[in-house]
């Protein structure tokens, strides 16, 4: 668990990445803040000292502490999004879907194409030492086949470990899979059925939307922007369009960022009830809030067993352990033998390895020091891109947790050839005609923050920068 001091610097720190603490504004005095906390005067000074080391606040000499600037990325416009007509409609371009989501994998090239975690950030010692007690205890059954529903140690783990966490969702009910994208096709397969329609929210991570057409689903798609999505468009898409699956993130949405509120969740789960509409949750990047508390998930709220529940490590620990879940409601139960069919079973070791992980807190230690790494770290690539594209019009989002940034450039500027023109340089992006239907965000893209800003990493993003500024200037000269 993070210390008190460090908790308190990360409410702080979100406070002003949200402009809730203004630039220049002076903060209370250490003796103050330690009275309005509750904590010693120490504490109250290791937390100003951590923000000091941040960079994001500054002390003034016999005046006190204040809110230190943060450039220019504060100021940036966040993308904006256009309206669309929902209608069940096939996913396209699945080649090139396929061919972009390959190369973004691809760690040859510079890291800012798939969304995940730089290996500095992942507790090797702690998965060592984990893994190592985990084999010195482990059961002769063990070392046999094992239950394709997952480890029962590991399902008793991930139950208390979100009941820590405010939702409650018993053992019985999990099942462990290789990873969170099989979670989905596997739920995605049980509840409907080739050439069914399935409402996604746009733009939408392109995994999600190649998977759809991979497994010959039609998609219904409903705005979304950075604040959410249209929950009056999906309650119409899930009454009129005959429906009766959606596939939804909540919270840190992939490429968005954004974080339904409680309320909205609420009444999500509402309407899965109200419409019989299973809601598929994808929340895998709960776990990376900015926030010292993870948000809850649509499931919290479900009461009729409409929301089926699915997430992994993958983002919040490591993508190599291929370790995932989904979480089948009563409602589904009588689909326990086929799925048990159909589920590969995952490595026994890594299952009781993470187990032990959890139950050992140190799992939720690794969160506690993650979360303001990856919030200070996702700023300062705000910072340096606002500083890299001065002179161009950009919007760029603010996420409220997760390490994906989506950048919005003029209309003119083409997302697909400046991908291509990263690829000749070994830089991997993702273009943001694949994030939806119409090429209707084909002057986006997305890029990963999860990997430390290295000079590599700056450098691409400066060539990104001088193709976009070169193509807007050529376009001014036509």
């Amino acid at each position: 668990m993070a210390f008190q001091y460090q908790s308190l610097a990360q409410q702080l720190a979100q406070k002003i990445y949200c402009g809730e603490l203004t630039v220049g504004q002076r903060l209370c005095s250490l003796r103050q803040f330690a009275e309005q906390q509750s904590i010693s005067l120490n504490t109250a000074k290791s937390c100003y000292e951590l923000l000091e080391a941040q960079g994001l606040i500054y002390v003034k000499e016999k005046s006190g502490y204040f809110v230190q600037s943060q450039q220019d990325a504060q100021h940036i416009a966040v993308p904006d999004h256009p309206s669309f007509p929902s209608r069940p409609r096939e996913v396209s371009n699945l080649e090139l879907q396929i061919q972009i989501h390959e190369a973004s994998a691809n760690n040859r090239l510079v890291h800012l194409g798939s969304i995940q975690l730089s290996p500095d950030f992942v507790p090797v010692e702690a998965l060592r030492r984990s893994i190592q007690r985990a084999l010195k205890h482990c059961k002769p059954e063990d070392f046999l086949y094992n239950n394709r529903q997952g480890h029962p140690t590991l399902r008793e783990a991930l139950s208390a470990h979100w009941a820590e966490d405010g939702f409650y969702i018993a053992k019985e009910d999990i099942y462990i899979s290789n990873g969170c994208m099989p979670a989905l096709s596997m739920m995605i397969q049980s509840v409907s059925h080739e050439g069914d329609s399935i409402i996604v929210p746009t733009p939408n991570y392109n995994g999600q939307l190649q998977l759809l057409a991979l497994l010959k689903r039609k998609i219904i798609e409903i705005p979304a922007n950075t604040e959410g999505f249209d929950l009056q468009r999906l309650e119409q898409a899930m009454q009129k369009s005959g429906a009766k699956v959606c596939l939804l993130t909540a919270n840190f949405q992939n490429p968005l960022g954004f974080c339904l509120s409680n309320a909205e969740k609420e009444k999500i789960a509402q309407l899965a009830e109200k419409y019989q509409c299973y809601v598929i949750e994808d929340d895998i990047y709960a776990e990376c809030s900015f926030n010292a508390k993870r948000p809850l998930p649509i499931k919290y709220w479900d009461r009729e067993g409409y929301v089926i529940y699915c997430s992994s490590i993958s983002k919040s620990l490591s993508p190599s352990y291929r370790l995932g879940w989904f979480c089948l409601p009563q409602r589904l139960k009588h689909l326990h033998a086929k799925l048990i069919l159909q589920n590969v079973s995952v490595n026994t070791p890594l299952q009781l390895g993470l187990a032990d992980l959890i139950f050992s807190r140190a799992y939720r230690q690794h969160l506690s020091e993650l979360r303001p790494k990856l919030m200070a770290q996702v700023e300062q690539y705000r910072q340096f891109i606002s500083q890299a594209f001065q002179g161009v019009e950009i919007r760029l989002n603010q996420p409220q947790g997760s390490y994906a940034l989506w950048l919005q450039f003029h209309e003119q500027v083409d997302s697909l050839a400046l991908y291509y023109h990263a690829q000749k340089h070994s830089i991997n992006i993702v273009p943001g005609l694949i994030f939806g239907e119409d090429n209707r965000y084909n002057n986006c893209i997305r890029l990963n923050a999860g990997h430390q800003l290295s000079d590599e990493i700056r450098g691409a993003i400066v060539l990104l920068a001088d193709w976009v500024r070169g193509e807007l200037s050529a376009e001014d000269v036509a």
